[in-house]
């Protein structure tokens, strides 16, 4: 009998269940554990082949520029706790060079791990909204760069994405490449590590693929999807 994939999801307090759904599918095989800084749960991390960093609240700007008190549309309250619960079980998960996927905040989770910035507000310096709007997801074309590993795995150029953050990539962490940008505003939509010998597979995008209207369908969902199972298959052979 084969091993059972295990996936480590990190809790969110915002639609936490669709990435459970999306990650397992039709296949009942699929072990996930909810890691939560709630329960400082980490140690459960030890048994699972990938980590999926998920979406939710705005990172503390503790952690990547300390001089920011306030900003445009910042939430009623940051979670300082989850930050660090999250920023350490990233840093296991690359030292394991466990298969990680991160999703919206777990994209600038993973930036600001490695040195990287944020930009609190992408409105505020004129460029167009990224957010969700009365529960409804934007949507917008991705261009995808030539070469880089998720180019590799959606065999794609160009998609069409949803979109539901405020902040974005500022300055890229020196170790990773960006993988996509969003037209005609060029936002940071993606990266991946520059050099991948050696290290976790990893992708991180700023959209949802777990709830993308046409997951099933749309390359941008489903090939991650698709992708990051199989590295998680790979790691626990």
């Amino acid at each position: 009998m084969s091993t059972p994939i295990i996936i480590g999801i990190s809790f969110s307090e915002t639609k936490y269940s669709n990435y459970p759904a999306w990650i397992s599918g039709e296949d009942s095989s699929i072990q996930i554990v909810a890691l939560s800084w709630e329960k400082q749960n980490i140690e459960d991390f030890n048994k699972c082949h990938g980590l999926v960093l998920s979406g939710g609240v705005d990172i503390d700007p503790f952690y990547y520029e300390s001089g920011i008190s306030t900003y445009p549309n910042q939430p009623a309250e940051w979670n300082r706790k989850r930050d660090q619960f999250e920023l350490d079980l990233f840093h296991v998960a690359a030292q394991k060079k466990t298969p990680i996927l991160g999703v919206c905040r777990g994209l600038q989770l993973v930036n600001v791990a490695l040195g990287g910035t944020l930009l609190s507000d992408i409105e505020s310096i004129g460029k167009p909204n990224h957010r969700s709007s009365e529960g409804i997801d934007h949507i917008h074309v991705l261009q995808l760069l030539e070469g880089s590993l998720l180019q590799g795995i959606t065999m794609i150029h160009e998609g069409e994405v949803n979109s539901a953050h405020h902040q974005c990539i500022n300055k890229v962490a020196d170790s990773l490449v960006v993988n996509c940008i969003s037209q005609p505003d060029g936002i940071i939509e993606g990266i991946e590590w520059k050099e991948k010998q050696n290290r976790s597979p990893m992708i991180c995008v700023q959209w949802h693929p777990e709830r993308i209207i046409n997951k099933e369908q749309n390359p941008l969902s489903s090939n991650i999807r698709e992708w990051f199972l199989s590295e998680a298959q790979k790691y626990c052979i």
